[in-house]
């Protein structure tokens, strides 16, 4: 007899790990945004000689990756590309944000904060969602079922 493996679930706790996501990276970029100054200056740890940084180009880009996040935690199976979307926009924003920001900023216990736990960290539950969405999606299509 032809058996079919086992279906692969997409667990609830995944969307409200993207739905988090989302709103921690857009309420982070929004402090970019619309508090960039100041919030520099906070990460500087007061360093007053800061290089005007493009703290609101950075912000915006943040709220664009953190919608996709947010966003794809509707039809996660579906849209599986706006979760890769995020996962790649988090990278940018990393790699952006050590690049750009932290050698004018200092490599200091806010920064690297910031680095790591606002951007990196991440990466981790958005790559695991990722990748269950898509053997569910994968499962689907191979069996010709719907979601």
């Amino acid at each position: 007899m032809d058996q079919k493996p086992a279906f692969p679930t997409f667990p609830m706790h995944f969307r409200g790990l993207l739905l988090l996501a989302g709103m921690y990276t857009i309420a982070w970029s929004a402090f970019y945004k619309w508090l960039g100054p100041p919030l520099l200056k906070w990460l500087a740890m007061g360093n007053p000689e800061l290089v005007d940084l493009p703290s609101n180009y950075f912000g915006s880009f943040g709220l664009i990756v953190g919608l996709l996040i947010f966003v794809s935690a509707f039809y996660p199976v579906t849209w599986v590309w706006l979760i890769l979307a995020g996962i790649t926009g988090k990278s940018i924003s990393a790699i952006w944000f050590a690049l750009g920001f932290a050698s004018e900023l200092g490599w200091n216990k806010r920064s690297i904060f910031h680095l790591v736990f606002n951007e990196l960290i991440w990466l981790v539950p958005l790559i695991l969602v990722f990748l269950r969405a898509l053997q569910v999606k994968n499962y689907l299509d191979q069996n010709d079922l719907e979601e």
